[in-house]
């Protein structure tokens, strides 16, 4: 056939995620190729575009190309490069076998020479086969680098909502804007009022969106986030976990809490409906049937009684001014003169110097322990490595320790976050005790029944009196006030500090 009388289909392609920055776009390989047929007086009857990767087979433009080759729709074609044409084994494969079968009889390319003889087909697989290599080798190197970034406890990809990428140092850091609506959305799931439903409800309400700042968060999504341990420091990357750098948002604790919501399945509490704010409903639960004590208004004066939901109940009804004259005798019961206070609180003081040597002791043990683990995650990539233990095994055990890392971490972090302020309860409870005099006699209803469940725990109503426990050291300044005690400092602060102390460890 007469080079006049060939026509030639002329193809162009770039991926969309072409790595080779040395690659022309697809309007400069038009442009090349336009001028390269009309140099070479070739006819180009079609030209064919795709914007699609070349490493695997399927694209749907160069099949219908090489259809149309099949028919004798034309003889040849014209492209930048092989490379453009295949990245792939069957794609240059079936190439090759057009030219031995004559339904292809030229290709031209400005930078790769070709001719359909042995030399020339010779030449062409192994263009072919440099592509293939080409984009294998980058396969392997990009993979290669994702494992050494996860290693490293960098995130290799995309950055989850909630964090940032940075592109100058490739890491990945707080978003400032969704950072803390991520943090109040496991916050509030781990109260167990809410299902993943309502949660997503509120997030969308609050703002809380995906990468893009778009679409609004689905029921999958919100789950996914609540199970994703990449807010507390841990990367899950094709079910391997790392140890990451990054800051976390939230606690492993908070972590786990939600991970136990979402285990249970729970149902969020039953939403009444409105009630009067009566003081104490629901305060305290009947002495004879253990159902809450409910108020209601009879002639101008507010009653307190059982609701008798489980059984009929014979317990009466008393006054709410009674159980607010009783309730302020107790307070009054576990009072403390301001100067025995101030004696206790000197005490605290000096313990908690003592203590903080000691915590310190065991936060070294803690670190102790981070390296001996640090040391078997070493060991087990040496056994994995050695063939000692399978994969699946590696990966299962690789997860505890990691975990485990963790979890001292949360510790070490607690130790920090909370050493200094360890004796802040008891610190809080002598105050408490020297003000409860005080409220005892000015206090309103509400702020002293705040204070009698700090000093008093399982609150019941039988007889038309109340009872409870004393939390220690409550009890114990109750039993000193009866017996006489109190009054006595230096007596006293043996008899209330000593217990006090010796439980907190």
């Amino acid at each position: 056939m007469e080079k006049l009388n060939m026509r030639y289909f002329l193809y162009a392609r770039k991926s969309t995620d072409e790595p080779d920055r040395q690659i022309l776009s697809i309007e400069a390989q038009l442009a090349e190729l336009r001028d390269y047929a009309k140099k070479n007086g070739l006819t180009v009857t079609r030209e064919f575009i795709e914007s699609k990767t070349a490493k695997e087979p399927g694209r749907e433009i160069f099949n219908n190309m090489v259809a149309q080759l099949e028919q004798g729709a034309a003889h040849g074609i014209v492209a930048w490069h092989p490379d453009r044409l295949a990245r792939n084994s069957i794609d240059g494969g079936r190439l090759i076998y057009l030219v031995d079968t004559g339904k292809v009889l030229e290709l031209k390319f400005p930078t790769f020479w070709f001719d359909p003889t042995p030399q020339g087909k010779f030449m062409l697989s192994i263009a072919f086969g440099q592509s293939k290599y080409y984009v294998d080798n980058l396969s392997e190197n990009v993979r290669r680098g994702i494992r050494q970034k996860l290693r490293n406890g960098v995130w290799p990809s995309w950055a989850p909502m909630g964090y940032l990428n940075d592109l100058a140092t490739h890491t990945i850091h707080i978003d400032k804007e969704r950072a803390p609506l991520i943090r109040k959305a496991f916050e509030l799931y781990a109260t167990g009022n809410y299902t993943v439903k309502e949660l997503r409800d509120i997030v969308n309400r609050a703002g809380l969106r995906g990468r893009k700042f778009k679409k609004e968060l689905s029921v999958s999504n919100v789950h996914y986030m609540l199970r994703n341990p990449i807010y507390y420091g841990v990367m899950r990357y094709y079910g391997e976990v790392y140890e990451a750098r990054h800051k976390p948002i939230i606690t492993k604790a908070l972590f786990d809490k939600c991970r136990e919501m979402l285990d249970r399945k729970s149902k969020p509490k039953p939403k009444g409906r409105t009630l009067k704010p009566y003081v104490y409903r629901g305060a305290f639960r009947c002495a004879s049937c253990g159902c809450f004590i409910t108020t209601e208004t009879q002639k101008g004066h507010n009653y307190l009684h059982c609701t008798k939901r489980k059984q009929p109940c014979s317990e009466p009804f008393v006054r709410e001014e009674e159980i607010d004259r009783q309730v302020r005798a107790l307070l009054k019961g576990v009072s403390l003169p301001p100067a025995l206070a101030a004696d206790a609180l000197n005490n605290i003081n000096a313990e908690e110097s003592k203590a903080a040597q000691a915590g310190e002791e065991a936060a070294q043990n803690l670190r102790d322990k981070l390296v001996i683990l640090t040391d078997q995650l070493g060991q087990l990539l040496d056994l994995v490595l050695q063939g000692s233990i399978t994969q699946p095994e590696y990966v299962h055990k690789k997860a505890q320790l990691v975990d485990e890392k963790k979890e001292i971490e949360s510790k070490l972090a607690a130790f920090a976050r909370q050493g200094a302020n360890r004796f802040e309860p008891l610190k809080r409870f002598y105050a408490l005790c020297s003000a409860v005099g005080e409220s005892a006699v000015s206090g309103s209803s509400a702020e002293n029944l705040e204070k009698l469940k700090i000093i008093g725990s399982n609150l019941i109503i039988g007889g038309k009196k109340i009872n409870l426990k004393f939390i220690f050291p409550s009890e114990k300044v109750r039993e000193l006030r009866a017996l006489g005690d109190i009054t006595n400092a230096k007596f006293s602060q043996e008899k209330i500090w000593r217990p006090l102390r010796d439980s907190n460890p």
